[in-house]
C-alpha cells in the first residue's frame, strides 16, 4: 500500500481548517463545552483502502463527518447509526470502553489525534476503520474486536495498555491489521481468546498483519487460535523480547517476507497449555535470529497482494509505520 506525500497535505491541510472551524465553536460564553459538532461534509477521509482480508472495508465513507475535540462529543459521534467519519483533533480521554457502531472512520487529524485512559470496543458491528491515532495507557484494552467483520486498523501508534493492543476474538473475520507502531507492551495481539470457543471460530478468524512494527514487545505478536489462514507479511520485528508469532488450536498461519533482528525466538507451534496449530514461514530476513519452528500446512492465501522484498522491510515499515505517517 502506498500513499503519496501531496494527499496527505491536502488532506491534513483540509483537516485543520476544519479543526480550526469547529473549536471556535465548541465553547459558550461561560465556558461550558458544547454538544458534538454538526456534519461538516460529505467526503471520504480513510487514506488508501485496506489489502489483506480487510479489503473492501469502507468504514464511515459517504457519511457526513463530524470533528471531536473530548470524550463526549467522542462517545455521541462513534456511537451514531449511519455512515459517519470522525475525526479526532487533540486528546480524548475516557474512563471505559467505548462501543463503535457500524459504518464508521475514526481518524485522527495530523499527529493530534490520541485516546487515552481506555480503549475502543467493536463488538457485533461491520465496517469500521480506525485509522492515524496514538492509543496510550488504556485500562483495558486499546481496541477491542469481537463478533465484528470487514475491520482495517490502520497506521497507529499503540502502547502501555493494560491488557491487549489489537485483540480480535469471538468469530470475527475478514480483517486487515496494517502499518501500526506497537511498542512497550507485553500481550499485543490476540487473535482468537479461547481453546474452547471453536464452535464460534472455526472458519473465521482470518486476519492479515502487514507492515506493522513490532517494537521491542514481548509476546502475542500474533498468537493465533483457529484462523486459518492468517497472513503475517512484511512485519518488521526489531527487539521481540520473547516470541514473535504463534500459532496454536488449529490455526494456520502464513509468515511471509518479515525482518527479524534481535529476535530470539521468532516463531513457533503451541504457546503455554494450548496446542500448537500450523505454521509455514517463507522468505523472511533474520538479522541476529533464530530461524523459528514450522510445522504442518496452511490454506492458500485467497487475494493477490505485493510482496516487499524482505531485507527492505525494516527500513520500509520504521519510515512508514504508525501514527502521523499517512
Amino acid at each position: 500500500m502506498r500513499r503519496t506525500s501531496a494527499r496527505f497535505r491536502l488532506a491534513g491541510a483540509m483537516a485543520m481548517a476544519t479543526a480550526i472551524a469547529t473549536l471556535g465553536a465548541l465553547t459558550t460564553a461561560h465556558g461550558a463545552t458544547a454538544p458534538a459538532a454538526a456534519p461538516e461534509s460529505v467526503t471520504t477521509l480513510s487514506v488508501g483502502t485496506p489489502t489483506g482480508f480487510g479489503a473492501g472495508t469502507t468504514g464511515g465513507a459517504g457519511g457526513a463527518t463530524v470533528t471531536v475535540t473530548n470524550a463526549s462529543q467522542f462517545t455521541e459521534a462513534v456511537n451514531r447509526s449511519g455512515a459517519l467519519q470522525v475525526r479526532v483533533n487533540g486528546t480524548i480521554n475516557l474512563s471505559s470502553m467505548t462501543r463503535v457502531a457500524a459504518n464508521k472512520t475514526i481518524i485522527g487529524v495530523g499527529n493530534n489525534g490520541r485516546i487515552t485512559g481506555s480503549g475502543l470496543n467493536v463488538r457485533q458491528v461491520s465496517n469500521v476503520i480506525i485509522q492515524n491515532l496514538t492509543f496510550t495507557g488504556s485500562n483495558d484494552d486499546a481496541i477491542n474486536i469481537e463478533q465484528s467483520t470487514r475491520i482495517w486498523v490502520d497506521h497507529n501508534t499503540l502502547s502501555n495498555a493494560n491488557d491487549g493492543l489489537v485483540d480480535i476474538k469471538r468469530g470475527s473475520d475478514n480483517i486487515t491489521v496494517s502499518w501500526n507502531r506497537v511498542t512497550n507492551h507485553d500481550k499485543t495481539m490476540l487473535l482468537g481468546h479461547s481453546d474452547s470457543n471453536g464452535s464460534q471460530d472455526r472458519g473465521k478468524l482470518r486476519v492479515s498483519y502487514h507492515h506493522n512494527w513490532y517494537d521491542g514487545t514481548k509476546q502475542r505478536n500474533p498468537r493465533v487460535r483457529f484462523g486459518n489462514p492468517v497472513h503475517v507479511y512484511n512485519n518488521y520485528y526489531g527487539g521481540v523480547t520473547s516470541y514473535g508469532v504463534a500459532s496454536t488450536v488449529e490455526a494456520g498461519v502464513l509468515v511471509e517476507g518479515n525482518y527479524f533482528e534481535n529476535v530470539k525466538d521468532p516463531f513457533h507451534l503451541g504457546e503455554g497449555s494450548s496446542p500448537g496449530g500450523t505454521l509455514v514461514a517463507r522468505n523472511n530476513h533474520f538479522v541476529n535470529s533464530s530461524t523459528g519452528q514450522t510445522g504442518g500446512s496452511v490454506r492458500s492465501i485467497p487475494y493477490s497482494y505485493s510482496l516487499d522484498t524482505p531485507s527492505n522491510v525494516k527500513s520500509i515499515v520504521m519510515n512508514g509505520a504508525g501514527a502521523g505517517r499517512i
